[in-house]
């Protein structure tokens, strides 16, 4: 008789040296607070949030190394040495010879989108991010979605959902003119799609498309590592390959690309415009000078540069990278085993809930997404960020609400800070939300700023 296999366990490959003790708080103290923020997870007190899923941008631990670097900061106004090997790495890691730094990836977005699109431009990309697509907005551009129609349904378990739809492309091409199109704007993994990577064919077919019409082809690369690992696990004939080899190659067929530095990088501010275009890059270097900062610092102290150089050779290690979707895809299939609804397949660096299906009873008019994200954060403390109509904004001519066809709750897992146990907290208070759900009641809003109205908005229980 053959003998059972024994299933082995794992566990995050670090050891903790520094603990940041956490508060506990009562439901009563959590429906108060909730109600004073408007049951917006983004306007609650830090303090008053147990396990904060809210995003993984600039929450990451940094490393022993990045923390011995910040020691080293050379706070030189202009020619930081920082500065110097953070290029360095820059180079080896992106392979973009030129470089500008900014305080964080929004800086980036705006000014690629300001030294890009002329006012009546057309930028087609795999799914809208928001401040990206505010950016290009204020630009004078329409954005145009030519994600994979897979990406909108939130069961569907195609593993290439990121990936860019040709004939839609095309299409945009013939109707619009590629004189009109000045630049792609290709994500990886997609965001708002749950996380969901594309693949290296797809990005190829996407290069040439691009360079048979003369449009160039620009790469959000915050989270690009993690679209590198998915194509070494899942795409035929790169197994073998290193997530930083795998990174290389697909930065090879972008003109450009931004970064924000807080996620990738493992730091906690930081941004990156890199490119292979000289023009663009001298536009880029003197627009940082009014915009950010001297174009050797882009708002950054040199202590944040040197960490971001180190985080940089930190994010392509195998064993990081597999960390994070593991406690990821740990999360999911937890959640599955209690008939929670979830994005699939599980994305790279959050859990998105289909808020549609947990709180079916609630037409999407009175948010799900966001009445479902202050649920949870009454029931436990975990903070989670909606992504549905709130996010999705108004449309600019009719000034009525956008309705996307993905209204998801976000739980968004902060790089090297949680462990198994404080998933398995987060899993059984999304588990007991789930069981009470048809007693749950909307939102209504009562405050909207203008613009990405999701990070200050505010609403009341029906």
């Amino acid at each position: 008789m053959a003998k059972k296999q024994v299933k082995k366990s794992w566990a995050e490959p670090f050891k903790i040296k520094v603990v940041e003790p956490i508060k506990m708080t009562t439901k009563s103290e959590r429906e108060k607070a909730a109600k004073e923020a408007g049951y917006n997870t983004f306007l609650l007190k830090s303090e008053d949030v147990y396990i904060d899923l809210l995003t993984d941008s600039g929450t990451n631990a940094m490393s022993d190394y990045q923390w011995a670097g910040m020691m080293i900061g050379d706070e030189a106004y202009a020619g930081s040495k920082n500065f110097y090997y953070l290029w360095d790495n820059v180079k080896k890691y992106y392979g973009m010879p030129y470089f500008v730094p900014t305080h964080q990836g929004r800086a980036a977005e705006h000014m690629v989108s300001k030294i890009m699109i002329k006012p009546g431009d057309y930028i087609p990309g795999n799914m809208y991010f928001t401040t990206t697509r505010v950016h290009q907005e204020l630009a004078g551009a329409t954005f145009v979605d030519v994600i994979v129609d897979q990406a909108h349904d939130p069961a569907n378990t195609y593993a290439w959902k990121g990936n860019i739809d040709l004939k839609k492309m095309a299409k945009l091409v013939k109707e619009v003119g590629a004189k009109k199109i000045p630049y792609v704007s290709m994500a990886g993994p997609v965001n708002m799609a749950g996380g969901q990577p594309f693949s290296m064919k797809n990005l190829k077919d996407v290069y040439e498309f691009c360079k048979k019409h003369k449009i160039k082809l620009w790469f959000d690369a915050t989270r690009a590592c993690e679209n590198a690992y998915f194509i070494k696990e899942k795409e035929k004939g790169y197994k073998t390959k290193s997530v930083e080899q795998i990174l290389k190659e697909m930065c090879s067929y972008f003109d450009g690309l931004w970064v924000s530095a807080k996620k990738d990088l493992l730091v906690n501010i930081g941004g990156i415009i890199a490119t292979k275009n000289k023009k663009v890059y001298e536009e880029a270097r003197n627009m940082v000078v009014v915009y950010e900062g001297l174009h050797t610092y882009g708002g950054l102290a040199g202590r944040d540069m040197e960490a971001m150089a180190r985080g940089m050779e930190e994010m392509v290690e195998y064993d990081n990278i597999h960390l994070r979707v593991g406690q990821v895809e740990y999360c999911g299939h937890q959640l599955e085993k209690y008939g929670v609804p979830i994005v699939k397949p599980i994305g790279g660096h959050a859990i998105f809930l289909d808020a549609k299906k947990f709180l079916s009873h609630l037409p999407q008019d009175q948010f799900p997404a966001q009445t479902l994200a202050a649920e949870i954060y009454i029931d436990s403390g975990v903070r989670a960020m909606e992504r549905g109509i709130a996010s999705a904004g108004r449309d600019p001519e009719t000034g009525d609400h956008r309705y996307p066809k993905l209204e998801l709750v976000r739980l968004t897992f902060p790089r090297r800070v949680y462990t198994q146990a404080h998933i398995d907290v987060m899993v059984e208070s999304i588990a007991s939300v789930y069981a009470r759900r048809k007693k749950i009641k909307g939102l209504k809003m009562v405050y909207e700023p203008k613009y990405l109205r999701f990070f200050q908005c505010k609403f009341e229980r029906l």
